[in-house]
């Protein structure tokens, strides 16, 4: 009875560790890590030990004989997984143990407490004598585990639990609602601590510039992602959900997690943490159609196959593809042809190509996918009234990738609201190089550069999407702060990092600077105030949507109300 990995898998790899026959994989010290949509379990190799289930923290991984009839496609995709790389010797290499330096005297900082940052955080405790001050500007921890993740996926956020260990450590400080380039500058923070690492992940959205994006009616789907998930700085979107259709354009993660809330029951919705005031103008929606939009094929969309797979379940929704998109053009089976072509790509075209022949079954609410078109332009007065897309035809460049070529328009599509899910990028930190063409921190495994192709700045690092760019899931970032905290460690045997001066004047200027800024304590009274305020409604916790509430809830000096529509003045900051 094997163990089979499922849709939630975050590739945090802790399973991979753990197992006695090294059957995970891939590994994180593989090189195949990077590019896998997940981990898998050979099935043939398998022992049933468990020893996996008991540590991974998202509860991803279930007995093939548990499998429920949806799930059991994920038992064939890691037959095929192991089947495609079954002559690949990295995928055998054992996990390097990595020794431990005394770094007793050092103090590094770590901007950003979302997965990047925890992740970099777990690394350097690896290192025996080292201190810890973790900086975010908001009141609230680890990011988008928080504010991006979709409320129906509960067990992905598990994973805090493995970043509040860390943060409870006594090495490890927290100073919550600190903005570094604001409260403190970089210069500032750089002096008081050894080194210094960036973990400010890529909270600008990408848009598609087309003509009328200033309609509205026209949002990005990150700002419907922070609405629904009761992030502060989004609380206050106002949407348009009066409409039969909705159009997503881009074909990411994102824009299937944002499909589905918008067509989810609110009586499935009301189990889970999402904002109280999204659960009320949701369960007012009249949205019955959300159109998918993405430039490529279904081979080369960005979403991964075990999302897509998600979406089958959606009860009273029928997922469309016209058979018309599923059919492979020559590019794309020039691609497919390719040795070295990861296996995620054939499966989502074959799962397309699946979907298109399944009969609809009559749901009142459906999702559908248009593949190989684009966004020309956005129609209406002041307020959206459609969208006009163009075909593309997809060129081979004749070194196994793909461009684009947008042809005449060629559909309308009535709608009032569109969400763009085109990407993020990163935000520049005052004093700290910043590649502008790439929307990421110029560096090399880690090491920030003074300038693209420069010199490393000593003592300056930097670690998750600001340094690679938005790709990847959650667990994508262990490797990542691996990488760079090797770097760091290196600097430290070298001399270019050395122990951490006296913090009290440092200390001193933060209390002054940003008064109100809250420890790891102040963020517990937070979740304490939440969870019990979902208790009393059954659902596992209710957020506060804004800033002040939650500074008044850390210091204990505020009652709760749920968001902006509750009846609690005091905790609305009235």
């Amino acid at each position: 009875m094997p163990y089979v990995i499922t849709q939630s898998c975050c590739k945090d790899a802790s399973c991979t560790a753990v197992c006695p026959v090294n059957c995970i994989h891939p590994r994180l010290d593989d090189t195949a890590f990077t590019t896998a949509e997940s981990l898998y379990i050979d099935p043939d190799a398998c022992i049933d030990c468990g020893a996996c289930v008991e540590e991974c923290p998202v509860g991803a991984i279930v007995a093939d004989d548990e499998l429920t009839d949806s799930q059991a496609r994920y038992l064939d995709i890691s037959s095929a997984y192991f089947r495609s790389r079954a002559h690949s010797d990295d995928d055998l290499r054992m996990t390097v143990l990595r020794p431990s330096a005394d770094l007793t005297g050092f103090r590094v900082a770590v901007v950003g407490s979302g997965p990047a940052g925890m992740y970099a955080v777990w690394e350097l405790l690896e290192h025996q004598g080292i201190a810890v001050d973790v900086y975010d500007r908001s009141w609230a921890p680890f990011g988008l585990i928080r504010t991006g993740v979709a409320p129906d996926h509960p067990g992905t956020k598990k994973i805090t639990k493995l970043f509040e260990r860390a943060a409870r450590k006594p090495n490890v400080t927290m100073h919550l609602g600190v903005e570094v380039g604001t409260h403190v500058s970089h210069e500032e923070l750089s002096a008081a601590h050894s080194a210094v690492i960036y973990a400010t992940g890529a909270s600008a959205n990408r848009t598609t510039r087309l003509p009328g994006e200033h309609l509205d009616g026209v949002h990005s789907a990150t700002g419907f992602v922070g609405w629904y998930n009761g992030d502060p700085d989004h609380a206050d979107l106002v949407l348009n959900l009066s409409g039969e259709r909705a159009v997503i354009i881009g074909n990411g993660n994102v824009a299937l997690d944002v499909a589905r809330v918008l067509l989810t029951d609110p009586a499935e919705l009301i189990h889970t943490d999402i904002a109280e005031h999204a659960l009320k103008a949701l369960g007012k929606s009249t949205i019955r159609e959300v159109v998918i939009v993405g430039r490529r094929g279904p081979a080369q969309a960005a979403y991964s196959s075990p999302e897509l797979i998600a979406l089958l379940d959606l009860p009273g929704v029928d997922v469309i593809i016209d058979p018309a998109d599923t059919v492979i053009d020559p590019a794309t089976a020039e691609q497919l042809s390719q040795s070295d072509v990861e296996p995620a790509a054939r499966l989502k075209a074959d799962l397309a190509e699946e979907i298109s022949r399944r009969p609809p079954t009559g749901a009142t609410r459906r999702i559908v996918f248009k593949y190989r078109r684009s966004p020309t332009r956005f129609c209406g007065a002041n307020k959206l009234s459609s969208v006009r897309l163009a075909r593309n035809t997809l060129v081979p460049n004749g070194d196994g990738s793909i461009s684009v070529q947008t042809g005449p328009e060629s559909d309308e599509l009535s709608t009032g609201l569109v969400l763009e899910a085109v990407g993020h990028r990163g935000v520049a930190v005052k004093g700290v190089p910043f590649n502008v063409v790439r929307g990421v921190i110029p560096n090399h495994q880690g090491r920030v550069l003074a300038s693209p192709g420069g010199e490393p700045l000593p003592g300056v690092y930097v670690t998750g999407w600001i340094k690679r760019g938005p790709s990847g899931v959650i667990g994508s970032n262990k490797r990542c702060a691996r990488e760079t905290v090797t770097q760091l460690v290196a600097d430290a045997a070298t001399g270019v990092v050395v122990a951490a001066p006296d913090q009290s004047g440092f200390r001193e200027l933060l209390r002054r600077r940003q008064p109100d800024t809250i420890g790891f304590d102040g963020w517990r009274r937070i979740d304490a105030a939440e969870t019990r305020a979902g208790q009393r409604l059954g659902r596992p916790r209710i957020k506060f949507t804004e800033a002040a509430a939650m500074l008044r809830a850390a210091t204990g000096d505020g009652q709760y109300s749920p968001d902006r529509s509750g009846t609690n003045d005091s905790a609305r900051g009235s």
